[in-house]
């Protein structure tokens, strides 16, 4: 049966579903660079702790969807029959366009670790709020 007992049915299922995400990688390639950019304007007017958190948690969202869009958008470039076999799906990996692909998603992954520990701002605890 191949990776996880998946059949055909299920296969095509992931594959229609992974191709809407990685159609949107573009527009949320996009959105990563406008919630930088908010981010950076946050800092350079001084603002507040919680306005950089929010800005943080923002960024920290858009890299996500950006980078689920791009892993996504390997797994259609590996096609249908890689859900199902994982020796398709790893010779698949080869291909100059997939590595790309790969290269992307790790970069944005990357990314979001990167802005995950160093780059949100913490918001100081209330005293006496329970």
């Amino acid at each position: 049966m191949g990776l996880g007992g998946r059949g055909t049915a299920q296969a095509r299922e992931s594959l229609i579903a992974d191709r809407e995400r990685a159609g949107r990688l573009d527009d949320l390639l996009r959105e990563v660079a406008a919630a930088q950019a908010a981010l950076e304007d946050a800092r350079e007017s001084g603002a507040g702790a919680a306005e950089l958190h929010e800005c943080g948690l923002a960024l920290d969202t858009a890299l996500t969807e950006a980078m689920r869009a791009a892993y996504a958008r390997e797994r259609v470039l590996i096609g249908e029959k890689g859900y199902r076999d994982r020796i398709h799906r790893r010779k698949s990996l080869a291909r100059p366009e997939v590595r790309e692909a790969t290269e992307v998603a790790e970069r944005l992954l990357t990314a979001r670790e990167e802005h995950r520990l160093h780059g949100v701002q913490r918001v100081p605890r209330t005293v006496g709020a329970a």
